[in-house]
Order: structure tokens, then sequence, then C-alpha cells
């Protein structure tokens, strides 16, 4: 049984590198630039979405946010993307804004809130969630858990503490 060429290459690279000239090292030498996939949301790229009226908006979303954004949108959601406005005006470029608490954990993430930072309360503190392009849709209590997962004890520990709190 003959080895492949693949496998010859992959054993001794030196003896099947392709021929290069004299030149073409340097190529290699220079980091590659890294290319990100552009983000889009059901189709539409990021920038069209900024630009969106919020009935076009909805229109995007799943039913149950179409429904709560067809139902009105209330006082306090109107205060918090203010507060976001604020935060994100204040901060210099290239810096992270700072935090905007709130209880609204039934906000839906909507396009306009990228890049900012929320405190989301959890029923005992608030866990500052960093809101990123590919959480437009979702709600913001899905970034804030409620309770600490456990890990369960081993068989025959009974009664030295079953339930161990991971770390």
């Amino acid at each position: 049984l003959k080895p492949s060429r693949f496998v010859l290459a992959a054993l001794y690279p030196l003896r099947f590198r392709a021929h290069r000239p004299p030149g073409a090292m340097a190529d290699e030498d220079q980091p590659k630039k890294r290319t990100f996939r552009k983000f889009s949301y059901r189709g539409i790229d990021l920038d069209k979405l900024l630009d969106m009226s919020n009935q076009d908006l909805m229109e995007l979303f799943r039913a149950r946010q179409r429904r709560k954004f067809s139902r009105g949108i209330k006082r306090a959601p109107i205060t918090l993307l203010k507060k976001l406005r604020k935060s994100k005006r204040e901060t210099s470029y290239g810096e992270k804004p700072e935090a905007v608490k709130t209880h609204l954990r039934n906000m839906v993430i909507v396009p306009e809130m990228i890049g900012s930072v929320v405190g989301v309360y959890n029923g005992k503190q608030f866990i500052n969630v960093e809101i990123k392009p590919e959480m437009i849709g979702h709600y913001l209590a899905e970034f804030s858990i409620t309770y600490k997962p456990i890990k369960h004890g081993r068989a025959g520990m009974a009664g030295k503490g079953a339930f161990i709190p991971l770390k």
C-alpha cells in the first residue's frame, strides 16, 4: 500500500513543499488580516436595522415580541432607552458606557441598545449584561439567571450537605 501525496506531505513538510520564489516568503510572515462576518438579523444588516422605525422592526420580530409591541410601548421601557442613550452619549470613543440598572426583565432588546451595558435585576442583585447584536429580539431576562446552579453531591454523603453550590 503506497501512502498518498498528502500523507507524505504531512510527514515530510520540507521535501514536498511547492517551490516558491525567494520574495514569496515575506508575504507569509505578516499576520493574515481577519475578516469578520457582518451581522444580520433575519437577512437585514445592522446598519439598516438601526435606521428602521419601530413598526418595521416589529414586523421582523417573532410573534410574542410583535404582540408586546403592538399592545403599546409603556413608559418604563422608553425611560430605560433614554437612560441608555444618555450613558452612551457621555462615554468617550472606545470605552464601555456606564451600566444602567433596571428591573425590566421583560424588555425586548432592540438594535438601539447595542453596545450598552444594562444591569438586570435577578431578584437579589444586578447582573451586568453587555448588549451584543446577536441578542436582538431576546428579552433582558434571558441573560440574567435568577438562581444559582447547583452540583449535587456524591452518593453516600448522607446529611453532610448534599447541595454544593457552584463557585
